[in-house]
């Protein structure tokens, strides 16, 4: 994959905060997931959760054959910019949502046997019915993210199993993954055919659900290919997939200002944007979000601590070296936050959203939304 960032050469044009997604990186990921689909029969599917970036949906409908939603907005930003299949699960739906759901959707997932009761007469025949289970195997890398987790809400378990009432279930979904590798989900599939091997051959489709991680540089592509090629053989069904991130991989920074520069036992840099509100994943995973050109602490010459432009003391992004001072007005390009960030936004504080922008495959910049202070009167 020709994964080639150009965003320095917009850099001047570019107003902070700004997701900027650069379209060419942005369709070799879609390229790939689409290969993928091709040369093993599966459906590959967007899941909104990860990745709503309504400026580039025409380019994702030409990849990818639908969307993975997670409720009734999910569902309508899906009918209203992508093309293709509509999969909606909840965890619960609620009774007023319910009808505008089995509308929009193809594939309606229910998360245990009390909500297919209840909502079964009104979804039967309307769209095609699943069950979402809870395969009991993950090595999911953070408890926050592990669907398969102790005490987890989400899926059925081989214990609260009903086959008696699989009457009308056309599907069977498990999520167990979080960017992780084709060995992992080798590991899951397995797992999933012991609890549940002899309720497959009643079912038309199978959804291996997300957290693949088929984009990243050593995912083994093939692996994957074989896997739902023998798994599709073996049981005659159709297979789903519903990458997250693996749509957004790389395909994007955060592109933020120094503000001003303090002083208080370190070097303190304040930017025009948050962790908190604007890369919540660092302080929730957590992880250290790559910034570009800058190094570990102590690691380059000018070593300064990063914090966000709001009034909670924990908003900071960590220690980084610089090769030279930083000064108000410098740019700093945080790396790869396209995927699950504009999706989890807030307003917090007052701070602004970051704008949206597009840098086209032909060179042109593109700011395709904008945001100020009606958002934020808006959600308060």
């Amino acid at each position: 994959m020709n994964k080639i960032s150009k965003i320095e050469s917009i850099i001047e044009q570019i107003q902070t905060p700004c997701y900027v997604c650069e379209e060419a990186l942005l369709e070799e990921n879609l390229k790939l997931l689409a290969y993928v689909g091709e040369q093993s029969g599966a459906k590959v599917l967007l899941a909104l959760k990860g990745f709503a970036f309504s400026a580039l949906a025409p380019l994702v409908s030409k990849y990818l054959k639908g969307c993975t939603c997670s409720g009734l907005h999910e569902a309508k930003f899906a009918k209203e910019y992508f093309g293709g299949e509509i999969h909606t699960y909840s965890p619960a739906f609620k009774e007023e949502d319910i009808e505008e759901v089995i509308a929009l959707s193809h594939h309606l997932v229910f998360n245990s046997f009390a909500q297919l009761q209840k909502f079964k007469t009104k979804a039967f025949g309307k769209c095609s019915l699943g069950l979402r289970l809870n395969p009991e195997v993950s090595s999911s890398p953070v408890d926050i993210y592990n669907p398969c987790g102790l005490y987890s809400r989400l899926g059925i378990t081989k214990e609260q199993f009903l086959p008696e009432e699989l009457e009308g279930i056309e599907g069977l979904h498990f999520h167990a993954l979080c960017e992780q590798d084709v060995d992992a989900l080798e590991e899951v599939l397995k797992g999933f055919e012991e609890k549940f091997g002899e309720y497959i051959p009643q079912m038309k489709w199978i959804n291996f659900g997300g957290g693949h991680h088929i984009t990243r540089e050593d995912y083994d592509v093939q692996k994957l290919i074989e896997l739902i090629k023998n798994f599709k053989a073996k049981y005659g069904v159709e297979v789903y997939i519903e990458p997250g991130e693996a749509v957004g991989w790389q395909s994007g920074p955060l592109v933020v200002s120094v503000l001003d520069v303090v002083k208080n036992g370190m070097d303190i840099a304040i930017l025009d944007s948050s962790a908190e509100a604007h890369m919540p994943d660092t302080l929730a995973m957590p992880y250290r979000a790559s910034i570009r050109g800058a190094g570990e602490a102590g690691e380059k010459a000018y070593t300064y601590r990063l914090g966000g432009n709001t009034c909670l003391a924990g908003d900071i992004m960590g220690d980084y070296s610089f090769d030279a001072p930083l000064r108000a007005g410098d740019k700093l390009i945080f790396e790869d936050m396209i995927h699950y960030t504009i999706v989890k936004n807030t307003t917090f504080n007052g701070i602004k959203l970051p704008d949206l922008a597009v840098l086209r495959k032909d060179g042109t910049y593109e700011v395709t939304s904008k945001f100020g202070y009606e958002e934020y009167r808006r959600r308060n």
